[in-house]
């Protein structure tokens, strides 16, 4: 890897996350959710209506339960959620067996499938692992700035020195 690289690297992973579109793993989950949608509009399995609808379904809620978990602002919840989408992540890896079972697919869009899947099911123990490890519970539990009840009277004095001014 060419320096160049390295840096664009490095600057990409030191990126500060501020919503889960953010997410590598959101992303990854997006792509996957398109080319099931793509896959799925092939004639053979477009007629397969369950199955379309199955794994359609599996492949947006990976996608879905990403972006509840990360706006519900607690570690917990996010870590449930994501629990969640790697459930999905399975589920579709399994509609994707009976697709190629099938012959809905071709063995190279279900080791696409397959592989995909799996990237997205680890990066999402990872992110599991970390939030676990993590001290930062949430931005639910965010704490208030800490201020001295000197500080707490002072504001109170000048509000009321406001007040007085305006109404002599």
């Amino acid at each position: 890897m060419d320096s160049s690289r390295v840096e664009e690297f490095q600057s990409e992973r030191e990126k500060k996350i501020e919503s889960f579109e953010d997410l590598h793993v959101y992303q990854r989950a997006r792509e996957l959710t398109n080319v099931i949608y793509g896959l799925t509009h092939n004639a053979d399995f477009a007629r397969d209506f369950g199955l379309v609808d199955q794994i359609r379904r599996a492949s947006v809620s990976i996608m879905s339960n990403i972006a509840e978990g990360f706006e519900r602002g607690t570690n917990a919840e996010f870590i449930q959620f994501l629990f969640i989408a790697k459930g999905s992540c399975g589920e579709v890896r399994a509609q994707s067996t009976i697709s190629y079972d099938q012959k809905y697919i071709s063995h190279a869009d279900y080791i696409n499938l397959v592989d995909r899947c799996r990237r997205i099911s680890g990066m999402l123990s990872n992110l599991i692992g970390h939030l676990k490890r993590s001290p930062y519970r949430g931005a639910k539990y965010k704490k208030l700035p800490y201020k001295s009840m000197a500080d707490e009277i002072n504001e109170l004095l000048k509000e009321i020195n406001k007040d007085s001014k305006k109404n002599p």
